[in-house]
């Protein structure tokens, strides 16, 4: 068995990580406490903190990214493209979610921004891409 701890972040798909950052930062308020580029995901990031759960500011790499795809079909316009479950135990959480028949993105841990163990569940499952995460301790 897995546990969810709380809601880690929100993915929010952006056009120009610059300007998306600024409408937080300058106009909330808000600080932003790290930048990171994910190779892997074809993704630059950057976390914006928020109390408990952080904002993830999410610009593609690539046109054939992820977040290239999401901004695509969205006609060019920023969204939310994910929301992300901290979990106790990664591998126990994908291992009982497919005994339960949740269709997996990812049935194997793989590195996240910020270090985090992450799996996407299908958007199929829930009708919401979720993202599980464990952070580093």
């Amino acid at each position: 068995m897995f546990k969810v701890e709380c809601v880690d972040h929100i993915g929010i798909a952006v056009p120009d990580l610059e300007q998306a950052k600024k409408f937080y930062t300058d106009v909330l308020g808000l600080a932003c406490t790290g930048e990171e580029e994910v190779a892997e995901q074809k993704v630059k990031t950057a976390f914006i903190p928020t109390g408990e759960a952080e904002i993830e500011l999410l610009e593609s790499t690539s046109p054939d990214g992820p977040i290239a795809k999401f901004l695509e079909k969205n006609g060019g316009r920023q969204g939310i493209q994910h929301i992300a479950l901290r979990v106790d135990d990664i591998e126990a959480a994908i291992a009982d979610l497919k005994a339960k028949g949740a269709r997996m993105i990812d049935e194997k841990p793989r590195y996240g921004a910020g270090g985090s163990a992450i799996a996407f569940i299908h958007p199929k499952a829930s009708g919401v891409l979720l993202e599980l995460c464990q952070r580093k301790k």
